[in-house]
């Protein structure tokens, strides 16, 4: 099974916390790592500069999904949907849980209430623990 990693989780995994084991064993079980462009890009953007080797490292063990059309309909749907109850969900996470949906991937995250998307199954990695 594809296990989508949040940037939250990458964090993690980057700084040597517990993702590292969770990723380990996940591997050992036969799921697949992956991750989104967008979270690349989140990565990228707030790497240390004592991370960027591990960072490359890390993605070059990962499967990374891209974001189409399909997504970007499915993720302003949600936002559309939210947005008329009232309640503001970010494009990004939109994007990344529609990738998510898509794929029929779990999406391991330190924040699952950022993804309370219809059709995505979480699981909650918590982060620093």
């Amino acid at each position: 099974m594809l296990r989508l990693l949040d940037s939250t989780v990458l964090i993690d995994f980057l700084r040597g916390r517990p993702a590292v084991d969770r990723v380990q064993r996940l591997c050992a079980a036969g799921d697949v790592p992956g991750t989104t462009a967008i979270n690349v890009e989140e990565i990228v953007r707030g790497l240390r500069s004592a991370e960027h080797d591990a960072a490359h490292g890390l993605f070059a063990g990962l499967v990374i999904v891209p974001i189409s059309e399909a997504e970007a309909w499915q993720a302003g749907r949600w936002r559309r949907e939210s947005a008329a109850r009232g309640v503001t969900l970010w494009q990004a996470d939109c994007l990344i849980a529609a990738a998510a949906a898509r794929l029929h991937a779990v999406l391991a995250t330190g924040n699952p209430k950022d993804f309370p998307m219809a059709g995505v199954a979480i699981e909650h990695w918590p982060v620093g623990e």
